[in-house]
Formats: structure tokens, sequence, C-alpha cells
């Protein structure tokens, strides 16, 4: 081997590092110190799709409620995917890195908000009648 392959070898093995391994460190890590922050009255979403409000938190789990009939669920502190405010901080930073991005959530909240204006005004009574479900707790 001459020394150019050598270097050849050396610089993409640190490109591998540099583009695969260390990001899901990063990643792995902020997940870790996500789990251990959760505090009782967050909002939890975990891997298995189920969201709630935390009630309790230990060492190594966490009991949550689903709905308003407080149905509560124990789960490992590894099976929470996300919280509201991890949520809300990947949106604000997702919303100020793109310059269009603003500009389009507003037009589209603003043609829904348009959209339900005109059918409540077509159909109030339609409206009135069904009962509305909300799973989320309030």
């Amino acid at each position: 081997m001459d020394g150019t392959s050598l270097l050849m070898i050396v610089m993409m093995i640190a490109i591998f590092y540099f583009m695969l391994i260390r990001p899901e460190n990063k990643r792995k890590k902020q997940a870790e110190e996500m789990r251990n922050s959760i505090k009782k009255g967050e909002r939890i979403t975990t891997i298995g799709g189920m969201k709630g409000k935390v009630v309790q938190v230990n060492d190594d789990s966490i009991v949550f409620e689903t709905s308003e009939d407080r149905v509560r669920i124990e789960i490992a502190k590894w099976g929470v995917q996300s919280t509201e405010s991890m949520e809300a901080a990947q949106a604000q930073k997702q919303s100020g890195g793109l310059f269009g991005a603003k500009k389009s959530e507003s037009t589209a909240e603003e043609s829904k908000s348009e959209s339900t204006a005109e059918e409540s005004k077509s159909e109030p009574a339609e409206k009135e009648d069904k009962a509305d479900f909300d799973p989320e707790i309030k």
C-alpha cells in the first residue's frame, strides 16, 4: 500500500464517523436527557402512539393518564418517544429555519378558518347536534 491509499482509508473512516456514528450518538444522548427530564403534568407520546398526561415519575417507569376517564398506564421510560415541549421546540426550530414556512403555515391556517366559517354558516344545526369527543386531557 502506498501513502495515498492509506490516506484515503483514513479519510473514509473519518467521514463515516462524522456522518453516521457521531449524529446517532447525539440523538441517543438527547433522547435519554429528554426521558430523564420528564416531570409530572407534562404531555407525552409513547413509541406505540399513545398520548397522555404524566401523573407519576419513577426511577425507570412513568404513569400517565390517557383520557378524561382517568385511565392510567404505566410504561418504561424508554417507551417515551417525545414530549409536548420537545415537539414545540422542534416545530419552532423548523419554522424559523425555513423562509417560506411561516408564510405557508399562516396561509393554510387562514384557508382552514375560512372553510370552517363557511361550513358553520351553511349547517349550524348539524354541528350543534353532534357530540364532540376530545381525547386530550384538559
